[in-house]
């Protein structure tokens, strides 16, 4: 799920280069840090919040294969 959050982020911010995705794992959840430029935070998120939704209901759709909660942070 790491891959697939790193994979959207880049293919919507102006410099790829600076996405990071830090996975921290709990015995039945996952949490994934989404850090990107400044700059970029708002193409992230998206208006009102629709594309960082997106991006959670993705990863959530994964995550029902794995049995496990997944939460998306965007942190700057």
């Amino acid at each position: 799920m790491k891959e697939i959050v790193e994979y959207i982020a880049k293919a919507l911010v102006d410099y790829p280069d600076q996405v990071n995705v830090q996975q921290v794992e709990g015995e039945r959840s996952i949490v994934l840090e989404l850090r990107v430029a400044p700059e970029d935070m708002g193409k992230v998120i998206g208006k009102q919040g629709r594309i960082a939704k997106a991006i959670r209901t993705v990863v959530n759709a994964a995550a029902v294969k794995e049995n496990k909660r997944v939460m998306v942070e965007i942190i700057e």
